[in-house]
């Protein structure tokens, strides 16, 4: 379980937003480096790195390699989608019209009736499922990928990821929940953790509250708020061109993706995946993790309130199987504790570099990944397109050159 001098200090983080000075950017310039190590090396085909520090942009640097690239390219951020969908549920709660306890069931019937698959595949009823689970991957839900055991019956339903919202046959983001209800979870809500399509679901209950489309929604409430003008569930025919290439790392290096993958950006979903569908640039997203990084607003614009982003960045609900179940999904690159909180991850200690306790961040299936760590009104954002993540992680690479190069600085 996470402690009460845990929390306070993950509360604390977002309340010292004023302390310390912005640093210079040339302290700066070790980190832009080795990220043009690992370009030059064909660890990556290309990166971007945007490093702010209240709301100021300290370093922004856009490194060619095997394509160009700038600060027009549009990239596939995937799972970086999840945040921002979080913080979406988080405006409604900050609204009142959402609560992180209300059962999913109230709000999507859809899920009335789950069930859990049991010892012997005995299928047993579930207990309720609330949005905060759907929220931190501590739902049942699992994906179609990976070995969990209810990933076969995804498949066969026609729930393959990165493709279900496409099918015309699934029917939207509400044939999508008909028939997951349909299926068992993996385990008992609230009991395990499990990376899955509960942000998918998360979508669908913001669709169903706001009335809105869930792409409408977030562009109403926080992509245009923030400028975010390229930030969307499909790259729009007249952008087509900025959409950066998608490359896959195997033993004779990069090789550019084959082309179904890599143009799916280009087609207008059915549905949109609150799990892992939006593209975006590096300034655009480096706004929206601004945002959280300086407690919910930037430049004069308030996306949420402090309490709000404290809410959404702080560990969430029991964390006793989440730490070890963590370790595992990063594959032993944590650098110290780590809790789930809404959407992401957040740090609770400073094992990662000096200041780094409450520091929230994610990351996406072709190397991108960010972060926002409130104490110092500090974010990074790092843009890649290489599958998969794991291949060369840079941001996992730069997270410690960069705390030390603000400290010393």
């Amino acid at each position: 379980m996470i402690d009460r001098r845990t929390l306070m200090i993950s509360g604390a983080a977002l309340a010292g937003l004023a302390a310390g000075p912005v640093r210079a950017s040339d302290a700066l310039d070790p980190v832009v480096a080795q990220l043009r190590r690992f370009v030059e090396h064909g660890d990556l085909p290309f990166a971007s790195l945007r490093v702010a520090q209240r709301g100021r942009v300290l370093t922004e640097a856009h490194i060619a390699g095997s394509e160009t690239i700038g600060p027009d390219s549009i990239y596939r951020i995937y799972s970086m989608t999840k945040p921002v969908v979080a913080a979406g549920a988080v405006l409604l709660i900050e609204d009142g019209e959402l609560t992180l306890d209300r059962p999913v069931a109230d709000i999507v019937p859809e899920f009335a009736d789950l069930q859990v698959l049991g010892e012997s595949e005995a299928r047993v009823p579930a207990r309720v499922m609330t949005v905060g689970h759907l929220l931190t991957h501590t739902c049942g839900l699992a994906n179609s990928w990976g070995d969990a055991r209810v990933a076969p019956l995804y498949r066969q339903s026609g729930l393959t990821a990165a493709a279900w919202m496409y099918d015309p046959e699934i029917g939207g983001l509400d044939g999508f929940a008909r028939r997951l209800g349909q299926l068992p979870l993996e385990h008992q809500p609230g009991t395990d953790w499990l990376y899955g399509y509960g942000l998918d679901i998360a979508g669908l209950v913001i669709e169903r509250i706001s009335g809105e489309r869930l792409g409408d929604f977030l562009k109403r409430r926080i992509f245009d708020p923030l400028g975010m003008v390229d930030t969307g569930f499909f790259v729009p025919e007249d952008k087509a061109v900025r959409l950066a290439g998608l490359y896959t790392a195997g033993e004779g290096g990069l090789n550019r993706a084959r082309p179904g993958a890599e143009l799916t950006p280009l087609r207008r979903p059915l549905a949109d995946s609150g799990s892992g569908a939006l593209v975006s640039t590096l300034g655009d997203y480096g706004r929206f993790a601004d945002m959280l990084a300086n407690g919910g607003a930037v430049d004069g614009a308030r996306i949420m309130s402090t309490d709000s982003a404290r809410l959404m960045m702080s560990p969430w609900g029991p964390q006793d199987h989440i730490e070890p179940r963590l370790a595992q999904f990063y594959g032993g690159r944590l650098g110290g504790r780590m809790g789930q909180a809404l959407g992401g991850v957040t740090r609770l200690d400073d094992a990662s570099g000096p200041g780094s306790t409450g520091e929230y961040s994610w990351g996406g299936a072709a190397g991108t990944g960010f972060w926002a760590t409130p104490g110092l009104g500090l974010s990074v954002t790092v843009m890649t397109q290489v599958m998969p993540a794991g291949a060369a992680p840079p941001r996992d690479a730069l997270r410690l050159l960069i705390y030390r190069a603000l400290a010393g600085a």
